[in-house]
């Protein structure tokens, strides 16, 4: 098993250039499966494994995929098939579920392994049935797999009972084929979905309201590949911005749009940290030790969720008591007993982490248990003074683009030991 050894207590300062958006290309890559005709031309994909395990699925489904280079591929889904995908690749991450949806619409039936990912809470997927369901669409849940039937897809209104991202862009891949119009109500308004309905838009879909809490799209007959470019990764943007303000650095973050990363650019300001946004950067300066802070996750376009865990690595050294509510996953704390590991005061009552700040962590072995808990252990290793070692890292894989030469070339001192 790999880990990552970092020296911390250096401050970051430099350029870093943020990937493609993780949670745009696991949308993306397969919605490229709906073209009947053509090739799509997938550009500034992050180099993460999510992508290289969608890129296999594609694979196995008969598609032709070119890889052109580090960060684009061509796809030419004309002759794939709906050949099931079995728990050993679902298990890898959890949007093997979008395969439901792209499938059903494109030959009307599908089978998947109920998917894996990380273990932050429950996750059901009874809104993304109930969705398909509307469609006309017969869906099963049997021996944990996912079985899906259509004599054909017809559009209708669909109100999510829960805001649920992946139950949107599932029924977006869905709708995409089907026969009329469906309006899909109280639906995700996270910048990934805009940027599918960009992509499908592209292939001769038409979907409008992206965005907003309604979107309508109207089916196509069929649907052709088209050139696409991913849209920056506001995440990983938001903990190099974040692990820049906890080691009393300066960074400029490049490659991102600003208007993304507006909650975490606005906490770090309140904390006292200095951001200055240009285009296309973000410039951040630590002002000294950071102030308290209260966080409360809730979907686009507040906090995210996903920012959740390093931002409270960094709350744990802030001046003062803060408050972190999580409203979205239930078990979004288990990063918390590592933390405290590490000198953190940090205790979770429910849905809610009382962050006691402290002057400083202490490097220690510690394991990262989920995607962005290990993100929050990267921040808390480059603040603490000593060696961190943390395990677990197949998980940072999962998000983050080699994180070791980014971090590297930002003056932190940190190696990947296999």
């Amino acid at each position: 098993m790999a880990k990552l050894v970092i020296r911390g207590g250096r401050p970051l300062k430099g350029v870093v250039r943020v990937g493609g958006r993780k949670n745009s290309a696991v949308a993306v890559l397969p919605a490229a499966l709906l073209a009947s005709k053509g090739s799509s031309v997938i550009e500034n994909l992050p180099d993460i494994r999510d992508v290289r395990v969608y890129l296999d699925i594609l694979r196995h489904l008969g598609a032709e995929v070119e890889v052109l280079d580090e960060h684009s591929v061509r796809i030419n889904a004309t002759r794939a098939l709906p050949r099931p995908v079995a728990y050993a690749v679902a298990k890898k991450m959890r949007a093997t579920y979008y395969l439901v949806g792209a499938l059903l619409a494109r030959f009307g039936e599908a089978e998947i392994a109920m998917p894996g990912g990380c273990d932050i809470g429950l996750r059901p997927i009874d809104q993304h049935i109930k969705g398909l369901t509307a469609l006309e669409a017969e869906v099963t849940v049997e021996a944990g797999v996912i079985k899906a039937r259509a004599e054909r897809l017809v559009g209708t209104t669909i109100y999510l009972d829960v805001v649920s991202v992946g139950a949107t862009i599932n029924i977006m891949l869905a709708a995409s084929l089907a026969e009329g119009t469906t309006v899909l109500e109280n639906a995700a308004r996270e910048p990934h979905v805009v940027d599918l309905a960009n992509y499908l838009n592209a292939m001769g879909a038409r979907v409008v309201g992206a965005g907003t809490d309604v979107i309508k799209i109207r089916g196509a007959a069929e649907l052709r590949g088209s050139p696409h470019a991913i849209i920056p990764d506001e995440i990983e943007a938001a903990t190099y911005m974040i692990a820049t303000v906890g080691t009393g650095g300066e960074v400029v973050v490049e490659n991102v749009i600003p208007k993304h990363l507006e909650p975490i650019t606005a906490k770090l300001r309140e904390m006292g940290a200095e951001v200055i946004e240009n285009g296309d950067w973000i410039k951040v300066r630590a002002n000294g030790r950071p102030k308290a802070a209260n966080i409360k996750t809730l979907p686009y376009p507040g906090f995210p969720t996903d920012a959740q865990q390093p931002m409270t690595a960094l709350l744990a050294v802030a001046e003062g008591t803060s408050l972190v509510t999580e409203t979205v996953w239930e078990s979004r704390f288990r990063h918390v007993d590592e933390l405290n590991r590490m000198g953190t005061n940090i205790r979770v009552e429910g849905r809610t982490a009382i962050v006691e700040g402290v002057e400083g962590l202490t490097g220690t072995s510690v394991a990262a248990s989920d995607l962005r808990a290990g993100a929050a252990l990267v921040v808390a290793g480059l603040i603490a003074d000593g060696v961190t070692e943390i395990e677990g890292i197949e998980h940072i894989d999962r998000g983050y683009e080699r994180i070791v030469e980014k971090l590297r070339g930002l003056g932190a001192e940190l190696d990947r030991e296999e």
